[in-house]
């Protein structure tokens, strides 16, 4: 008892001292070689609960490790936490403050992709580096030609894609119909995360021939979604194609049974969905049989596809995960994800800039990061790390990044798709004993 409320406290102390503009850092260092990471999530509004949050602990997790090791080929790592307060405009100022104040050498993390968008534009202008552990919208990086900017993440086009090829494999087995029948809707929040996984849905639906009875976005902040569920309950899709935050997803979910929406398959696309702890508080048992979309669990990879010093980092991470939540029942994706990227960037990048290109600056950064060359099992997320380079419509993304597809059965997450990962066979359509279940 004394413990979770010493960790409640100490928290919002944080949480505290961030809003007042107040940096947290380590304990002093020494003199001497130094490399400064101002680290930026929001720890605060309506994104920390939607993930933001989780990823910031991931990322901490790994710098912490790093630190305590006594830091990268001579350089001792401090690290800068700034709260983007889910703003965009305020992840931009806290941005430009830490390089133009504070004199950070790099930035790293960004859960928003509505805040990422035009970070990295402004970060790319000041000539720093820009790490992102998170965010997923193909605006960050597309047709930009950016060169200090790399994400380690799969794409939200690609996250769309794949929800879509999954149910048209599954279709005629599962739901007992062709594609050309199957009704679906896509749902997002508007801003750049939820356009991006939409126009994957909807690329992916257009391609196996799907109906699409609904294609609509809404402000992650909306107090009220009834019409959104009026008209799904109107256009009756089989499967809902959903993006989206929390507490929008709550809302949704809730007004949806409230009306009496149907249908045979839910599928989500990371953010919200990758919080299941959250959604379970919510929606309790109504949780049961959605699909979500993101990177693997570090907790659910083949550890025996990984390389051999990557399994120690996985226990260790969720060591300090227990620690930070205890209690926790299905550990987030999403500290795994922050946490892996993160420790690609300590053992990858920074090493081979140091070593190779002479130091810690931004043009020194950027070549080692596009020397990167992983196969898959080279993270532990499991996918491969190759950044495209200038000339590339998506310079500065991970060519080789994947996401999967994972049912939440009884509090416990399986992987469904792709079929080489597969932990189970997918349920579809929705069982009757859940409230959504198509009549």
């Amino acid at each position: 008892m004394f413990r979770h409320r010493s960790s409640r406290l100490a928290f919002a102390l944080v949480a505290a001292a961030l809003a007042l503009g107040v940096v947290w850092t380590p304990a002093p260092f020494a003199q001497g070689k130094k490399l400064k990471i101002g680290v930026v999530y929001d720890y605060t509004g309506p994104f920390a609960g939607g993930g933001s949050e989780l990823h910031a602990l991931g990322a901490k997790i790994m710098i912490d490790y790093f630190i305590k090791k006594g830091g990268v080929e001579g350089y001792q790592i401090e690290a800068l936490y700034a709260d983007a307060q889910s703003k965009p405009d305020v992840a931009i100022n806290e941005a430009v403050r830490m390089i133009e104040q504070e004199k950070v050498d790099m930035l790293l993390g960004f859960y928003s992709s509505a805040e990422c968008v035009p970070a990295a534009a402004r970060i790319e202008q000041l000539k720093k580096f820009m790490w992102i552990t998170t965010c997923i919208s193909s605006a960050v990086l597309e047709n930009r030609n950016l060169k200090y900017v790399f994400r380690t993440q799969p794409s939200g086009r690609q996250f769309g894609l794949m929800s879509a090829d999954f149910v048209a494999k599954n279709a005629k087995a599962k739901l007992g119909k062709d594609a050309k029948d199957l009704r679906v809707a896509i749902i997002h929040e508007d801003g750049a995360y939820g356009v991006d996984v939409s126009k994957g849905n909807e690329e992916g639906a257009k391609k196996a021939g799907f109906s699409i009875v609904l294609k609509e976005g809404y402000a992650a902040t909306a107090p009220d979604l009834a019409s959104l569920v009026t008209k799904l309950k109107r256009g009756r899709p089989d499967v809902v194609f959903h993006t989206g935050y929390n507490p929008d997803i709550t809302l949704f979910l809730r007004q949806a049974r409230e009306q009496g929406l149907r249908f045979s398959a839910l599928i989500g696309h990371g953010a919200g969905y990758g919080v299941y702890d959250k959604l379970k508080e919510s929606l309790g048992k109504d949780v049961n049989w959605f699909f979500n979309v993101d990177p693997i669990s570090i907790w659910l990879t083949n550890e025996k596809a990984l390389k051999k010093e990557l399994p120690p980092m996985i226990k260790l991470i969720g060591d300090e995960y227990e620690k930070a939540r205890p209690g926790t029942q299905v550990k987030s994706a999403h500290v795994g994800m922050s946490a892996s990227n993160t420790y690609v960037f300590m053992t990858e990048v920074l090493p081979r800039a140091i070593k190779k290109h002479g130091g810690i600056d931004a043009e020194a950064l950027r070549k080692a990061a596009l020397e990167v060359d992983l196969p898959e099992g080279g993270t532990m997320l499991g996918f491969g790390v190759k950044f495209l380079g200038e000339g590339s419509p998506m310079a500065g993304q991970n060519d080789r990044a994947f996401p999967v597809i994972v049912q939440y059965v009884d509090d416990k997450p399986y992987i469904v798709w792709p079929a080489s990962l597969q932990q189970r066979e997918p349920v579809l359509p929705l069982p009757g004993t859940s409230p959504y279940a198509a009549q």
